[in-house]
Parts: structure tokens; C-alpha cells; sequence
């Protein structure tokens, strides 16, 4: 990573929970963030800039995209980001026979075909500044369950991506991967409203006997940046408190 006092990170998917706390973290650790979503944002701390971008519409239209990179490039005066965190992801559920071919495109340019061309898009600035590149992916890219087939699929391909990234870049940028399990945010919490002995429950299936926290991912995400994990390259790094390695079986 460059050697500077406030280095850049571009985060996307910063309104979410674990995206706010990627933001919160990384500001709070001496970076500058660009922190963008489709929704608009308004974070007011002075290291936080915040950028509205669509992602589909940014891996469809190339005029689109080159303008994007443009304003970036503009807000850091030119010296590029140091950071990229693909984070942003929709999780659109449905089985086999009921995913649209909509909602299969849509899902596959949000949650991998973005990180793609926004790693590519940077690479340049991201290589100058020994700089590198984390994806937030998922559980789901190795376990899974009915109706997550979409989400699934892309998480399983932002995983390989990850692993492939780093063979074909060799030493230009680190890239790696996280891969948490259920995250305490406000969205998950709101679906489990007047069910806490199933919140329960689901903390209960974790061996570490309960979910993680945004916080804890977005550590993990600032470790990987750092010069602290300088040989970690092309990893997916399971967050799941244990369940990856849980085996139900019927009673």
C-alpha cells in the first residue's frame, strides 16, 4: 500500500450494515473513503466523500463507467484509491424454476460482474499504490440452501474470482476474499422482529454461539488491506463462527 497519511479506499454497497461499518472503520483508521451505493448517501465526516452509482448500469455502459473512474480520480486529485472493496451485493431469492432471466442478469452484474470491472477499472491507480483489492462474498459461495440458486451462484464466482485475480495479477495487486456467515445487521435483525427464540436459535447453530457483528468484518477487511497481511493473496477467508463446519442431519 502507498505510503501516505490518508491513503484511498472506494467501498461500495456503503449504505448497508456492513457496508456503514466498513466506512466507520476505515475512516477511523487514517484512509480518506469514497463511499458509494444506489441509494444516496450523507455521511458528513470530512474523509468520507459520497458517490451514488448504479452498478448495473456501470458494467453495461462503458461511457457510464469512464466517467465514474473520471470523478473519482478528480476527488483524490489524481492519486487514485489504494483500496477497493466489492461489497455491494442484492440477494434476490427464488428456486430454479422461478428465477426470472431479469433477476439471474441482474444478480450476476451486482454481485460479480461489478467487482470485475471496477477491480479492472482501477488497477492502474491500485498497482501504483501497492494497493488491494477485498470482496465481501459469502458462505453461500461454498454451502448453501433452497432458494439462494442466484445468489448462491454469483457468490460461489466472486469466490473463484478472487483465487483467479491473483494468479493472473501475480504481484501487482492483492486480492482476497471474505467469506461470513449470517451478519448482525439491521436488515437481518428486522427479519427476525417478534421472533427472538428464532434469532435464537440461528445463534445457537454457530459453535462460537453466536453472529457476527459488521464490525468484525469490516476488521477483517482493514487487516487485508494492511501491510500486516502482505503474503496473504488470492485467499477466502471463512468468518462463520464455526458453522462451515456443521453437519445437520435428520433427527
Amino acid at each position: 500500500m502507498k505510503l501516505n497519511s490518508q491513503p484511498w479506499v472506494l467501498i461500495t454497497g456503503a449504505n448497508g450494515g456492513i457496508g456503514k461499518a466498513l466506512v466507520s472503520c476505515f475512516a477511523d483508521n487514517g484512509y480518506q473513503v469514497i463511499a458509494t451505493d444506489i441509494i444516496p448517501l450523507s455521511d458528513s465526516r470530512s474523509n468520507v466523500k459520497n458517490f451514488q452509482i448504479d452498478l448495473e448500469r456501470f458494467v453495461d455502459d462503458e461511457v457510464y463507467a469512464d466517467e465514474f473512474f473520471r470523478n473519482v480520480n478528480d476527488v483524490t486529485d489524481n492519486e487514485g484509491i489504494s483500496a477497493l472493496i466489492n461489497n455491494a451485493a442484492t440477494q434476490i431469492l427464488g428456486s430454479c424454476s422461478e428465477i426470472t432471466r431479469k433477476q439471474w442478469k441482474s444478480s450476476f452484474n451486482v454481485n460479480l460482474a461489478a467487482p470485475f470491472f471496477l477491480s479492472q477499472c482501477f488497477l492502474s491507480d491500485l498497482e501504483k499504490n501497492k494497493g488491494a483489492i477485498v470482496n465481501i462474498s459469502s458462505i453461500h459461495a461454498l454451502q448453501t440452501k433452497k432458494n439462494f440458486i442466484a445468489y448462491a451462484t454469483t457468490k460461489g464466482g466472486l469466490s473463484s474470482l478472487t483465487r483467479n485475480m491473483a494468479v493472473d495479477l501475480g504481484n501487482r495487486v492483492r486480492v482476497n476474499a471474505i467469506e461470513p456467515a449470517a451478519v448482525s445487521t439491521e436488515m437481518l435483525k428486522a427479519g427476525f422482529e417478534g421472533k427472538e427464540d428464532q434469532f435464537k436459535l440461528l445463534e445457537s447453530f454457530h459453535p462460537i454461539a453466536r453472529i457476527a457483528t459488521p464490525e468484525e468484518v469490516s476488521e477483517l477487511a482493514l487487516f487485508l488491506c494492511s501491510e500486516k497481511s502482505s503474503f496473504i493473496h488470492g485467499a477466502c477467508i471463512s468468518a462463520t463462527g464455526g458453522i462451515h463446519g456443521c453437519l445437520n442431519d435428520p433427527d
